[in-house]
């Protein structure tokens, strides 16, 4: 109990058992960059096998609705979805957030404006999906990172400059 307590204490998320192998492994970080708010965050966001309080609390606010500020918790599996894809592409910039979180009014304003490409019950409502690209990275080798790691959906918007990421059921599509 102690430990427990001790390790909330020191900002950590409790996760039941943590193996070795976790404890050894480096440290996630994500370098952001929200397009709408100029806000740029860089957040270590999981180590010593546990998902870090701060680093999520950080990540949240700068994926929350740029429409209404409404902050959300996004799903630490997208995150260490948008952790492997960053790893893969070999990106030592920020990259770029068009959508992360997205309000259900906010999510209901963007189909009245383009209902083709908004989904009703988007996964962005529910903090599990974001759309991105990387600068100097062609968005074609973004959406085939993306694809290649079969996390979830996987959206191409060239039109829109960005590929969109969730970890929804395995599918995708293209505008």
């Amino acid at each position: 109990m102690r430990i427990g307590l001790a390790t909330a204490a020191a900002g950590m998320v409790m996760a039941p058992e943590v193996s070795e192998a976790a404890l050894r492994a480096p440290p996630r970080q994500l370098v952001l960059l929200n397009l709408h708010t100029g806000e740029r965050v860089r957040a270590e966001y999981w180590s010593k096998g546990r998902y870090q309080r701060d680093g999520l609390r950080e990540i949240n606010h700068l994926l929350r609705d740029h429409r209404t500020g409404a902050v959300h918790p996004i799903d630490p599996k997208l995150l260490d979805l948008l952790h492997a894809l960053t790893r893969k592409v070999g990106s030592k910039t920020p990259v770029h957030i068009i959508s992360g979180y997205r309000s259900p009014e906010s999510n209901a304003w963007l189909r009245e404006q383009d209902g083709s490409g908004v989904a009703q019950n988007s996964f962005h409502m529910q903090g599990k999906a974001i759309d991105l690209r990387v600068p100097g990275l062609p968005l074609r080798t973004l959406q085939r990172a993306a694809l290649s790691l079969r996390g979830g959906g996987v959206g191409y918007y060239p039109d829109s400059n960005f590929v969109h990421v969730d970890v929804g059921p395995k599918r995708h599509w293209a505008s």
